[in-house]
């Protein structure tokens, strides 16, 4: 009760809360939340039900960090191969514009994460290179699911730690230790097993999978250079509060050009058919989900225990899709895979004893 009440005070005594960084206590009680929303009413007795098991709460968040990540994956895929709504950059404006609304209400109104503001234009400038760095990413991996399989899309995005070490190579002369670079090569080697024995294989969609495996990793890379400062840092969920709406707006030009009048397709397709705005609402809200979630489970867990379970959840993913959409698959496919995913997990312990060896 006494943190609770420490945090509670700090963030309401604060006119200046909005301007600095605050780390927000790894798992906040109970009763601090109940306090925050209902003025003190009953928080006894709801804060005796969150805590009678919080392993079994945590548990909870990292199934829906699951279910959330793996869903967005299968209706993606759904949507631009086998429905038929073959347009990729206006799938993800919407994903776009679905986490602009969601963070506003997350941040404003559930007071998920207290609000802080950009401070200058050079931090506004920063953030909207790193929109640019984002939409190239994420269109890029809506664009593969529509030549590739899950499976083989899921191969492809493991080998991201082997693009974010060569970028901050490039970038700020980063040097792993041997042991890390090492760890990197089944990672690559799997991946040439994987797209060598693949019966879907489709060369343009997996140039722009590893260009979003890519874009992916150099994002973490400019992230780290350009928000690095105290006054700069902004919490995750803040950063997509204002990342969504720019990503949006750089990507409405392109999609008006490049996928024609969109919109008008798209309320065609419903008056026909009106399962498709189930289809893309539900979609949006689950890609939401998938930043929500991958927040409260670093809140909750770690970001070390994040990394080991999205190892998992791309093998989960694969699998599921596979069970799904019944893609044909290779034992060379799959050993593939297998080795991809074991030198992740290689690489991700060489990182740490490397981190605990320079400490």
């Amino acid at each position: 009760m006494v943190e609770a009440q420490t945090w509670t005070t700090r963030r309401m005594s604060n006119p200046r809360l909005d301007d600095q960084v605050v780390d927000i206590p790894s798992t906040p009680p109970a009763d601090a939340r109940n306090n925050n929303n209902n003025n003190g009413v009953n928080s006894s007795c709801c804060s005796s039900y969150l805590s009678l098991s919080p392993h079994v709460f945590t548990a909870v968040i990292i199934g829906a960090w699951y279910l959330s990540n793996i869903g967005v994956l299968l209706l993606n895929k759904y949507l631009l191969s086998f429905y038929g709504f073959r347009f990729p950059i206006f799938l993800t404006m919407l994903h776009m514009l679905a986490c602009a609304v969601y963070s506003y209400i997350s941040i404003n109104f559930l007071e998920l994460v207290p609000l802080q503001h950009i401070h200058s234009k050079r931090q506004f400038l920063k953030i909207l290179a790193l929109s640019v760095i984002f939409c190239f990413s994420v269109v890029c991996g809506n664009t593969s699911l529509r030549y590739l399989p899950v499976s083989f899309n899921q191969a492809i995005g493991a080998t991201t730690p082997f693009f974010t070490a060569i970028f901050a190579f490039l970038i700020i002369c980063r040097k792993e230790s041997g042991e890390v670079y090492l760890a990197l090569l089944p990672v690559v080697f799997g991946i040439v097993l994987a797209s060598n024995s693949e019966p879907l294989f489709h060369l343009f969609g997996f140039l722009v999978c590893v260009g979003s495996t890519a874009g992916r990793a150099l994002k973490s890379v400019v992230q780290g250079i350009l928000l690095t400062s105290d006054a700069e840092k902004l919490h995750s969920m803040n950063l997509l509060l204002y990342m969504a709406p720019m990503a949006a707006l750089i990507l409405l030009p392109f999609t008006l050009y490049i996928e024609g009048n969109v919109a008008a397709v798209t309320a065609e397709k419903a008056r026909g058919d009106p399962y498709i705005a189930f289809l893309l609402i539900g979609n949006a809200t689950v890609a939401y989900l998938v930043n929500l979630t991958n927040f409260l489970v670093t809140k909750h867990t770690s970001a070390l225990t994040l990394q080991v379970l999205g190892n998992a959840k791309a093998a989960v993913a694969a699998v599921v899709s596979v069970l799904i959409f019944r893609n044909p698959v290779t034992v060379m496919g799959i050993t593939g895979f297998a080795v991809t995913i074991m030198g992740v997990v290689l690489y991700s312990e060489a990182k740490k004893r490397s981190k605990v060896t320079t400490h």
